[in-house]
C-alpha cells in the first residue's frame, strides 16, 4: 500500500495525471508455478525479499497452467511460469503462447538446460532435471503381501490390481512424461497395451503428478508413479517408502521456466528469469527437501537427490513429445483407448 502510494504521488507532483498510472505495474509480478507448493511459496517470497516487487503466485500442475496460458492467450494475465515438466513449456512455445528471452545467466547452466532453450527458440529454458520412476510403501507391500517391484512390467502384475496410483496426463506433466517414456521405451503399440494394462491396477487417476507419492506415504496407497525426487522426499520426511528406478530403464523431465507472451509486467518477468537461474535462487530448493538436480552447475544438490548418472535413462526425444501435434495425438489416444476401459 505504501509502496502504491508514493508511487501516485509522485506521479500527481510531476502533473502527469491518470497518464502516468500504469507505471505501478513496476512493482508487481504475476507468477504462475508448477512444482510443488512449498517450493513456489519460498520462490515467490525470496524473490519479493530480493527485490521489492510484489508477487502474486498461482500454483496448478504443468497441463493446467499450460492450459490455462492457452485460454488467456487473447489477454494475458500471468508474467512468467516457473517449474513443472518442459513438455508443455515446448508446447506453449511452439504454440507462440511464451516470449524469446536469453538471459545473461546463460553462461552458468548445465548443457541440458541451455539444449532446452535452443530446442524453443529460446522461448523455455531448463531449471532442474529428475527422473521418471515410482515409489511404493513398503508397511503396506508386506501387510498385502506382495511382491516387491523393480522393472516398469512388475506393474502389470494382476496381483497389483487396486494397488498402483498415477496421475491423469492431460492434466499433469509427470503422467504425460510417464505415458511418452512408455511409447519410447516399448514403441507405441506395445506401449499402449501396457498402458492399457497398467489402467486394471490403478485405484485412481489423480491430478497433480506428486499426489500419488504422497498418498502412498499416508499409507492411502500402496505404488505411486512419480518423478524419483518426489519419492526421494517423502522417504526422507520419514514415510516407509522405497524408491524405483525402473529395471528397463526411463525417461526424464526437464522442468522448465517461460515467459508468458504479451506479459503485463515483462521487466519484472525477466528480472525473475534471471534470479531464478541464479545459483542462491536454485539453492532455495534445499530449503524444502526439493530434491531435483539444478541448471546451475554452481548451485548445490542435495546428496539425498537421485544420482541421474547411476539411473538407466532413455535418450527422451523432446522435441517430438514436446510439439503440440504430438502431444495432443497422444493424449487424445490415451483418452479413447486407455481412459474409458473398465477397471
Amino acid at each position: 500500500m505504501k509502496r502504491t502510494f508514493v508511487l501516485a504521488l509522485g506521479a500527481a507532483a510531476l502533473g502527469l495525471g491518470a497518464a502516468a498510472l500504469p507505471a505501478q505495474a513496476a512493482g508487481k509480478l504475476t507468477y504462475y508455478c508448477s512444482a510443488q507448493e512449498d517450493w513456489c511459496q519460498l520462490m515467490a517470497r525470496s524473490f519479493e525479499e530480493a527485490t521489492g516487487i510484489d508477487v502474486n503466485m498461482t500454483r496448478k500442475s504443468s497441463g493446467e497452467t499450460y492450459a490455462q496460458v492457452r485460454a488467456e492467450a487473447s489477454n494475458p494475465k500471468g508474467d512468467v511460469w516457473w517449474g513443472g515438466t518442459g513438455d508443455p513449456h515446448l508446447q506453449a512455445a511452439e504454440e507462440g503462447l511464451t516470449e524469446p528471452y536469453v538471459s545473461p545467466m546463460r553462461g552458468e547452466l548445465n548443457d541440458w538446460a541451455i539444449s532446452q532453450a535452443s530446442s524453443a527458440d529460446d522461448k523455455t529454458i531448463g531449471i532442474y532435471s529428475g527422473a521418471l520412476g515410482y515409489g511404493y510403501n513398503e508397511d503396506l507391500l508386506k501387510a498385502n503381501n506382495l511382491p516387491v517391484p523393480a522393472c516398469w512390467k512388475d506393474l502389470l502384475k494382476p496381483e497389483y490390481k487396486g494397488h498402483v496410483q498415477m496421475a491423469n496426463p492431460n492434466s499433469s506433466g509427470t503422467a504425460y512424461t510417464t505415458l511418452a517414456t512408455i511409447v519410447q521405451l516399448f514403441g507405441e503399440d506395445e506401449g499402449f497395451e501396457f498402458m492399457k494394462g497398467l489402467h486394471k491396477n490403478i485405484n485412481q487417476y489423480t491430478k497433480s503428478g506428486s499426489a500419488p507419492i504422497k498418498a502412498a506415504g499416508r499409507g492411502e496407497n500402496t505404488i505411486g508413479i512419480v518423478f524419483m525426487h518426489d519419492a526421494v522426499k517423502q522417504a526422507v520426511a520419514g514415510f516407509p517408502i522405497k524408491v524405483v528406478a525402473p529395471c528397463e530403464g526411463t525417461g526424464y523431465e526437464i522442468g522448465s521456466m517461460s515467459i508468458i507472451k504479451g506479459a503485463r509486467n515483462l521487466e519484472n518477468a525477466k528480472k525473475f528469469y534471471d534470479w531464478a537461474l541464479s545459483k542462491e535462487a536454485q539453492t532455495l530448493a534445499l530449503q524444502v527437501k526439493a530434491y531435483q538436480v539444478p541448471s546451475n552447475k554452481a548451485s548445490e544438490t542435495s546428496p539425498k537427490a537421485p544420482d541421474l548418472s547411476s539411473i538407466k535413462l532413455i535418450d527422451y526425444d523432446f522435441n517430438k513429445y514436446g510439439s503440440s501435434e504430438e502431444r495432443k495425438r497422444l493424449l487424445k489416444k490415451w483418452d479413447d483407448e486407455v481412459s474409458t476401459l473398465p477397471q
